[in-house]
């Protein structure tokens, strides 16, 4: 397993970058310094890790979907650039593992849509009717035959029956979710055991002078239109961190693309 790099934040040199980032870190209250310190703090239950609490505000649904359709008819030009390497990079992984029948998570306007192989059965899930119109548009005009459905739907309660995928990908969606521990449970759930829940987002350097860049950016958050600080542990227990493959993506290790195979419950 390769050991875990944190995502290097490079502050946005234009409005436009800005812009970009700001649809998948959107903007947070001012935050506690040391995430381990909260790890300690914060109770844990049900015999599971800690959960620490969200490392930005919380976004409902319709402050999700209100941003989105601001969004949708200039995402792919604004924000299709800079998560190219991620992408790419996730669904490469997907191709390469064993299953047919793959969820997308934030599926937005399709921009991976067209990259799957067509062994792979495609479902795609997002909360935004405009992004999902968009996607929609792209899979009749690529005609894309592999891809079975697009539906408006909450990845953290989704309305799917238990295994009911082989693979679940999350791409820039971590971040974003109210409460991403909830959104890793409903994976777990709709994922049989055996298959693959994979994540591609940027996340918090783990100590160093990038973790410090980023805690020290963190308080400029609203001002910043992005939030730097999005732990790992804020979304993956340590036990799930210990046994995923986890790998920095192009470019500059801005993400991080995190593979977990999915256990059967015990």
């Amino acid at each position: 397993m390769l050991p875990h790099k944190g995502a290097l934040v490079v502050c946005a040199a234009s409005r436009k970058e800005e812009s970009i980032v700001a649809l998948e870190e959107m903007s947070v209250s001012g935050q506690r310094d040391n995430m381990s310190d909260v790890l300690q703090e914060y109770p844990s239950g049900g015999g599971e890790s800690p959960v620490p609490p969200p490392s930005r505000s919380a976004l409902d649904a319709e402050a999700v979907k209100l941003a989105y359709r601001r969004w949708a008819n200039v995402y792919d030009v604004a924000f299709g650039g800079i998560s190219r390497f991620g992408r790419l990079r996730a669904v490469d992984a997907v191709n390469g593992l064993p299953g047919t029948n793959v969820l997308e998570v934030g599926v937005g306007t399709g921009l991976a849509l067209p990259h799957y192989t067509k062994a792979k059965a495609i479902t795609g899930i997002d909360l935004s009717t405009d992004m999902l119109a968009k996607a929609r548009e792209r899979a009749r005009h690529d005609n894309l035959t592999n891809v079975n459905a697009l539906l408006e739907m909450d990845a953290e309660e989704t309305t799917f029956e238990d295994n009911s995928f082989d693979i679940a990908v999350a791409m820039f969606v971590a971040s974003v979710v109210p409460h991403p521990r909830k959104l890793l449970r409903e994976l777990k759930r709709v994922v049989r055991p055996g298959g693959y829940i994979l994540f591609v987002n940027h996340f918090l350097a783990p100590g160093g002078i990038r973790g410090a860049v980023e805690h020290a950016m963190a308080r400029a958050s609203h001002s910043l239109g992005w939030h730097p600080d999005f732990a790992m542990e804020s979304l993956l227990p340590q036990e799930d961190i210990a046994r995923a493959y986890i790998q920095p993506v192009r470019p500059f290790g801005l993400f991080t693309l995190v593979t977990l195979e999915n256990l059967p419950k015990t």
